[in-house]
């Protein structure tokens, strides 16, 4: 089984190489990934980018190259935090905490899992979360510069990087009890998107669901402290009855929300290899986790469509996938997000959320041999 999921994530990365993959503007020592397939000439030069796409494509390079270690692949994640960093106009920053936070965490991965180091950069992020944490004014740490808007895909994502980098523990589960006091549906258990000017934004998104459980889940790595294994207890159970029909986890379309469902992948196979604990309790969150991913896998595969022997993903794992045209309306960025391509499955988040998921099926099964 092991080999199978290991094989299908070699087939996506092979896809995204194939169709995404490019220099930036030509230059040596460079890339970046187109974010439309079939792309147009805009694409192709990099008039739109999606910062946090591109650290997304990052993590699943590091990913990769966990799987199946390469020297190329390590020079091709050089290229791409190179890339990166120049299409990003010689900064490592921008006014979107969530971004940073996102390439914040596949920098530390790429460091820590590959050897390929970028210190300064880790340094200068981790600055930009530990002086945006404002308790005074209702956070959190806001989702973008001078914002009230302070919201899980910012604080989740920067409190897994803090837990994991310079021992900032304190700071990290401080966030962390932050999202629980705050953003917890008390119905469902579910987390909310966020809180604005101090009314509850109350939507519920699976990638919300993830950050946290990766959240939490560091924090019951690294801390004595019962209540982190508890709340993941509690979200694995409320995202299988309520995110998951059939047990497959639900799409959000393209755009930003294509990404949605892989991002919640990747931290249910967290949950499934590194909850610590021999508790009942533990033991039926791990099983919980590592069949949401293998059943969302084996679906996600089954509706691929199949491209010059490459795999190409559904927005919406429990359907076919679409096969987009050049000539489909493209994704456009509307107040700081990105909303869908007409077809969703031209959209580089739509193709990378079936890589990560395939990766979280290859380390959910790592050792198996049947």
């Amino acid at each position: 089984m092991d080999q199978m999921w290991a094989n299908r994530a070699a087939s996506a990365e092979a896809a995204i190489s194939a169709r995404h993959l490019r220099r930036l503007w030509g230059l040596p020592r460079t890339q970046l990934g187109v974010v439309a397939w079939p792309a147009d000439g805009r694409h192709r030069r990099f008039g739109t980018w999606h910062y946090w796409w591109q650290a997304h494509l990052l993590d699943n390079l590091v990913d990769a190259q966990v799987r199946d270690p390469r020297p190329e692949r390590l020079s091709v994640i050089t290229k791409q935090i190179r890339g990166l960093r120049l299409r990003n106009i010689g900064r490592w920053t921008n006014d979107y905490y969530d971004d940073m936070a996102w390439l914040a965490l596949a920098l530390e991965r790429a460091g820590r899992l590959t050897g390929v180091t970028r210190p300064r950069a880790l340094a200068k992020l981790a600055d930009q979360f530990v002086t945006a944490w404002v308790p005074e004014d209702g956070g959190g740490i806001p989702w973008r510069k001078q914002d009230q808007f302070f919201n899980t895909p910012a604080n989740g994502p920067a409190a897994i990087f803090l837990a994991r980098y310079d021992d900032r523990l304190r700071r990290a589960q401080q966030m962390a009890d932050w999202i629980d006091d705050t953003l917890i549906d008390p119905e469902t258990h579910l987390v909310f998107d966020g809180i604005k000017a101090g009314s509850l934004v109350r939507a519920q998104y699976t990638y919300c669901q993830g950050v946290v459980l990766g959240l939490e889940t560091e924090l019951a790595v690294r801390t004595e402290d019962a209540r982190h294994p508890e709340r993941v207890h509690r979200l694995v159970a409320a995202v299988a009855e309520h995110m998951a029909p059939a047990g497959v986890i639900k799409g959000a379309g393209g755009g930003d929300g294509g990404l949605f469902n892989g991002i919640l992948a990747r931290y249910l196979a967290l949950v499934a290899t590194a909850l610590p604990g021999g508790s009942p309790a533990d033991d039926k969150a791990r099983e919980t986790a590592t069949e949401l991913v293998l059943t969302s896998a084996r679906t996600a595969w089954d509706n691929r469509q199949t491209v010059e022997g490459l795999p190409l993903f559904a927005a919406f794992w429990d359907r076919p996938a679409e096969l987009p045209t050049a000539g489909s309306g493209d994704a456009e960025l509307v107040d700081g997000a990105v909303n869908s391509s007409e077809i969703p499955e031209r959209d580089l988040s739509v193709q990378l959320a079936g890589w990560m998921l395939l990766e979280a099926a290859h380390v959910v099964t790592a050792g198996d041999s049947d």
